[in-house]
């Protein structure tokens, strides 16, 4: 007995005490039904993916910056350098074709003129005196080739409406000098055409063809989309350079322009727009974001590309 209990090490008490603490686990328990219907579940959905991948397609587009170009408007610039004498015109105010609306100071042209008008009137009263003097003729009608030539000029020196219609925009003062070639004063007539000039990468050029619709998002509006029909697409390829000729002085500095594009044409049928129940103008030079969708591809032959013969050809 007392070798027995010289052998454990451990009391009885903290024995049984261990003993009687172990808590054993129950058996785990599925419920065959969920399980089943989860596997065909499973199953069904890979099914339909694999479906969809074989018979889905995904659309290819033709992204690129396009701007809004309202026909209709002239632009009048000067020919000459020189200093605003007057503007008679402000910006909305109506006007009719002939109407001055800035005039430049022409001192001398006015000058010029009335020395040709005195030489004139001198070499008329001559001709008059002497019918017959040949060279007295030769120097009236060269006078008055002159005269017509300094009258021009002098006219020059006045912008007027070519057209009637609305000032749309005024860009100068009276008392600024202005340069050869700057835009002064633009005039919008009554018949007004609103055109979307869209700028697509010029690899697509084969798959634009005119009639097929374009998407687009004008800047400012996000995810507010207009579709438009393409009315015409250009002919040639061409670089940012050749596209900012065509765009204008005044708006091809504001599209950011990169690679070789092709220009797509896409007339607007109103003059305004509606979103959200709100209507709005278009004006010229707004910026958009054009896509023409060119071509759509099976999902699976997207994600595997060696499939491409196999499963037919593309839209």
């Amino acid at each position: 007995m007392e070798a027995t209990q010289r052998t454990r090490i451990f009391r009885e008490e903290a024995l049984r005490h261990h003993e009687g603490s172990q808590d054993e686990g129950d058996v785990l328990r599925i419920s065959p039904k969920w399980t089943q219907w989860t596997y065909w579940v499973l199953i069904a959905l890979i099914v339909a993916a694999a479906l969809y991948s074989l018979l889905g397609t995904i659309p290819e587009y033709a992204s690129g910056p396009a701007m809004v170009k309202v026909e209709g408007r002239s632009e009048l610039t000067v020919e000459a350098p020189g200093i605003v004498a007057s503007v008679d015109v402000r910006p909305g105010q109506r006007v009719e074709a002939g109407q001055p609306l800035v005039s430049f100071l022409s001192r001398e042209e006015t000058s010029t003129l009335e020395r040709i008008e005195r030489e004139f009137e001198l070499q008329l009263v001559r001709v008059l005196q002497n019918p017959a003097d040949e060279s007295a003729r030769q120097a009236l009608t060269s006078l008055r080739a002159e005269r017509e030539l300094a009258q021009a000029r002098q006219q020059a020196r006045t912008l007027r409406a070519p057209q009637a219609g609305v000032v749309s925009t005024l860009k100068v003062r009276k008392g600024q000098y202005v340069n050869p070639g700057e835009s002064v004063v633009s005039v919008t007539g009554d018949e007004v055409h609103v055109t979307l000039v869209a700028l697509l990468p010029g690899g697509y050029r084969p798959r634009l063809e005119p009639g097929k619709p374009l998407r687009v998002e004008l800047n400012g509006f996000s995810h507010e989309y207009q579709t438009f029909t393409i009315e015409s697409v250009g002919d040639q390829v061409v670089g940012p350079n050749e596209v900012r000729r065509y765009l204008g002085a005044d708006s091809g500095d504001a599209v950011q322009l990169s690679g070789p594009m092709v220009v797509v044409k896409a007339k607007v049928p109103a003059t305004t727009f509606t979103i959200k129940g709100k209507t709005f103008n278009y004006f010229d030079g707004m910026l958009a974001q054009a896509d023409a969708r060119v071509r759509t591809e099976r999902i699976l032959v997207t994600l595997i590309p060696g499939l491409k013969g196999a499963l037919g050809h593309e839209d």
